[in-house]
């Protein structure tokens, strides 16, 4: 993996398509890039460790091509350089890859035996020397073959040109048309475009258009994307809760969720922590058992469905592999599934059996923010859907958190300008060690909060449920070591303030986040931010802001590389 452009077209600039499609892909994350083209009917690959920038030093973008593929990779077999780098050609066949191959080495042992050698250490060469094998008759080096397995590829036509990509931001410049490869479906693109299934039957495939605008995935003035969409968030609200005005619009509009006494809430990252806090408002309010669970673990375990489980997969992209995995597991059960997502037509959305979308648009940085502040609102909606259905709220409640909901984004709006971020940040940037607390809700948050910072900064982080660091982790704290304690259910407001009061006393830097309903003055903390007070459905959304901003901050100081961190991929379509 990650990302995927193909070109063909008798204009010949498959150069600067390629190159333009690559760089569109960027915020997929990757280590490396390359491209393979047709030049004067002589077949040139050129790939480079590091960004394509580094590809354009060692690329005469100005031949003319009417073919190419190119390819920027995220390791996963081989370390990063240029000879595991993307294309890899063995024999007449020239491949780029997006996946894993598991038993590549039992393959690999087969080709060496039939007299195939092999350059790289990946996996993908060996799936070109098979295809070679199976196929030694093939020398058109006029015409592209597209193969889906499992992660996502569509094909796109536009004037004079087809095209194949692993995301629709490679060919917006061009088309916002497109069709999706299902599993096993093979595309075959010269001047035309034919699709057939593995038993080379013709598939008329349905053509899809792309409703947002190439404008959202521009930074806009912004330094960085991620910044952009902590900006976007509360139009992103609006988008994502607008059908939402009222109780009798909540019940029509989600599914019914009346027969349900047992939720289990899948997911990975990000995705996980909202499955988190979905769990605490859900089992608090609406009385029903939640599990949540870590995909990659989930399909793996026992499970204990029956007729009244509901399984809820979470995934901004839509095509997380581990999550997927997960639904299709439960699905071979006949258990009930329910898939909150970003993007429309995705794996997960088009196979589960009921789908949400979260509506944030394009998100185009790694570390995810306004799709997390989405997914976190609409899972509030579905807690306060199953606290009304199950009797434990009454109408009047629940309309009272849905007017609650239009007041949210002006909230989020005051919440982003706080100067205070930047100062706290300027406490923070040095340090190797900084530790994030809390209690329930908080808790999920926390691990949210420390989950940014460490991706985007590349600071040690971690999140602990404030009452167990006396049961050891306070052993981590000297002075002046960061503390970010976030207080914001008043139940248990004076518990968490004993905690946080706790490594205060061994003279931690204490950032205290909480509402204003909460708000004493203290000599428990350094510093302070004071956040709205909303109905505790909603309130999580607010609570996330400053500590996705502080992440931010922290990273431009130690001059990070914010919007593509190292090692990191935004789909993650491999196990």
């Amino acid at each position: 993996m990650c990302g995927i452009v193909g070109y063909v077209s008798k204009d010949k600039r498959s150069l600067d398509v390629l190159i333009e499609g690559l760089k569109t892909l960027e915020y997929r994350g990757y280590d490396s890039a390359g491209v393979a083209y047709l030049n004067n009917n002589e077949l040139e690959i050129k790939k480079e460790k590091g960004k394509i920038d580094d590809l354009l030093k060692i690329l005469d973008t100005t031949i003319k091509s009417n073919i190419g593929i190119g390819h920027t990779r995220w390791a996963t077999h081989g370390k990063p350089n240029s000879i595991n780098s993307h294309p890899h050609k063995n024999g007449k066949i020239i491949l780029v890859h997006n996946g894993i191959i598991e038993n590549y080495m039992e393959l690999k042992e087969m080709l060496l035996n039939k007299g195939y050698n092999f350059v790289s250490e990946t996996d993908t060469e060996v799936a070109a020397a098979l295809l070679d094998y199976l196929y030694n008759s093939s020398n058109d080096y006029n015409t592209l073959y597209a193969i889906r397995k499992d992660s996502p590829l569509i094909i796109a036509k536009g004037d004079n040109i087809n095209f194949i990509a692993s995301d629709v931001p490679a060919i917006l410049k061009y088309t916002n048309k497109y069709m999706l490869l299902e599993p096993n479906e093979i595309a075959i693109l010269s001047d035309d475009i034919k699709i057939i299934d593995d038993n080379k039957n013709v598939i008329n495939k349905e053509i899809i258009t792309f409703e947002g605008k190439m404008e959202s995935a521009m930074k806009n003035g912004y330094d960085h994307f991620m910044i952009k969409e902590i900006h976007e968030e509360p139009e992103v609200i609006k988008n994502a809760t607008a059908a939402y005005n009222n109780v009798d619009e909540l019940i029509s509009k989600m599914p019914d969720f009346k027969k349900y006494d047992n939720i289990d809430i899948v997911a990975c990252g990000s995705a996980y922590h909202t499955g988190l806090v979905a769990k605490n408002l859900i089992e608090e309010y609406a009385g029903i058992r939640v599990n949540t669970e870590v995909a990659s673990e989930y399909r793996y375990k026992t499970q204990f469905h029956n007729e009244n489980t509901l399984v809820i997969v979470v995934s901004q992209s839509g095509e997380t592999a581990d999550t997927l995995a997960c639904l299709r597991k439960v699905k071979e059960n006949n258990i009930d599934t329910l898939a909150i997502v970003n993007v429309v037509g995705s794996s997960i959305a088009r196979e589960a059996k009921d789908v949400l979308y979260i509506k944030a648009g394009p998100e185009i940085a790694v570390a995810t923010t306004k799709a997390y502040l989405a997914q976190l609102a609409l899972l509030g909606l579905i807690a306060l859907n199953m606290a009304y259905t199950n009797g434990k709220m009454s109408k009047e409640e629940a309309n009272k958190v849905l007017d609650d909901l239009k007041e949210l984004p002006k909230k989020i709006e005051n919440l982003i300008g706080n100067p205070l971020y930047k100062k706290i940040a300027d406490t923070l940037y040095t340090h190797n060690d900084i530790f994030f607390i809390g209690r329930n809700v908080d808790y999920a948050l926390s691990m949210e909060g420390s989950l940014k910072l460490k991706e985007i900064s590349y600071i040690h982080s971690e999140a602990y449920a404030a009452g167990e660091l006396k049961h050891g982790t306070i052993s981590l704290i000297d002075e002046d070591t960061p503390v970010i304690g976030i207080v914001t259910e008043e139940k248990i407001e004076e518990k968490t303030i004993s905690n946080i009061k706790e490594v205060k006393a061994r003279r931690a830097n204490v950032i205290l986040i909480t509402t204003d309903a909460l708000d004493k003055e203290g000599d428990y903390y350094d510093n302070k931010i004071v956040i709205p007070t909303t109905n505790k459905f909603l309130q999580p959304t607010l609570t996330i802001v400053p500590l996705q901003i502080i992440s931010y901050e922290v990273a431009k100081l130690r001059g990070c590389d914010i919007d593509k961190p190292k090692n990191l991929a935004k789909s993650v379509t491999v196990e």
